[in-house]
This record gives structure tokens, C-alpha cells and sequence, in this order.
């Protein structure tokens, strides 16, 4: 049995240099921008033009969800929006959920936000949530990303084969997990 409780009310997850706060449209300034910096939006292999108005919405109905976890990543001297880090797709029967994480850009990649974040929302997801699995789901372009998963934990369970259309080639999807019984680091 998992805690849907705990997803609707979502606590604030405090880190050493992060803190994850409920995602919602107080950080619209923030993500808008995220959303149109073409390295986010490689390495996510977005295709979709989002309009203002449907990141407004999308933000304002994120708090009080009981299937899914949506957090910003914010840093913790300032409390500035550094991305976000969703639990998603809870299957409640199989214990399972998804996992996604998106920075805002180059600027704050490779300064460990990405792996804290990503600890500290597996370390809810198990320990508070009560799931079993986590997933993902990241594209093959994107090593960076691939080292963190494995440095929280996620083993690659898989690849599917060409699934990604970006920039005039084919890109392979690598699916990877983690379970609550495996190390974390």
C-alpha cells in the first residue's frame, strides 16, 4: 500500500544544497524560460511549442495530486528555481512510479543539483511514498544524465532502439530503474 496522502500533500524536501518545494505557478518566470533554452529542450527531446498560457495552467494544477509528485528544485541560499523533478505514472496496485527530471540550463548543469534532487525524491518515493520501483526513461545524446542516474542508484533495464527524431537523426531511449531494495549511494 502506498501513501497517496503524502503525494496530495507533498512536503518540502530539504537537501544540503537543494530544497524541493511543491511545484506550482509561482515558478512561471522561471520554467517559461527553461522551456525555450534550446539545450533543455535537446536534451528533454521536446517537440511540443508550449504557449504561455498552457505552462500557467499546467503549473496551477500541480499542488494537491494524489497520483503524482511534482517539485521545483531550488537552491538553497536563495530559494532560485534551478528546474524541476517529478514522480509520476504511480501505479498504486504495482508500487511503481516514474521519474523526470529537467534543469533550467547550462548554467546550472554539472554542480550536483541534478544528483541531489534526484536522491532526495528517490529517498521520498521509498521511504515516505512507499514505492517498490522507479523508472525512467533518457535518451541516449544525453551521458550526463545517464552517470547521475547511476550515481542514485538506476540500472539501464533496456534500450529502445532509434524511438528519437532530433535534429535530422535517429536516437536511442535507454530505460533505467531503481528498486527500493537496490544501494543508493
Amino acid at each position: 500500500m502506498i501513501d497517496t496522502e503524502a503525494l496530495r500533500t507533498q512536503p518540502e524536501l530539504d537537501g544540503e544544497n537543494v530544497v524541493l518545494a511543491q511545484l506550482d505557478d509561482s515558478h512561471f518566470e522561471a520554467a517559461w524560460k527553461a522551456l525555450r533554452d534550446p539545450e533543455v529542450i535537446r536534451l528533454t527531446g521536446t517537440h511540443t511549442k508550449f504557449t504561455e498560457e498552457q505552462i500557467h495552467r499546467f503549473l496551477a494544477s500541480r499542488p494537491g495530486l494524489e497520483d503524482r509528485a511534482d517539485y521545483a528544485i531550488l537552491r538553497k541560499e536563495d530559494r532560485a528555481y534551478l528546474g524541476d523533478v517529478v514522480l509520476s505514472d504511480i501505479d498504486e496496485h504495482n508500487r511503481s512510479g516514474g521519474f523526470r527530471i529537467a534543469l533550467t540550463g547550462p548554467d546550472v548543469f554539472g554542480k550536483g543539483y541534478g544528483t541531489e534532487a534526484t536522491k532526495l525524491l528517490l529517498d521520498y518515493a521509498f521511504d515516505v511514498v512507499g514505492l517498490h520501483r522507479v523508472s525512467l526513461e533518457v535518451f541516449a545524446h544525453n551521458p550526463r544524465a545517464r552517470r547521475v542516474y547511476e550515481k542514485c542508484g538506476f540500472v539501464r533495464e533496456g534500450i529502445q532502439r532509434e524511438a528519437l527524431w532530433w535534429d535530422g537523426d535517429w536516437h536511442d531511449v535507454i530505460t533505467m530503474a531503481v528498486l527500493r531494495d537496490d544501494p543508493r549511494p
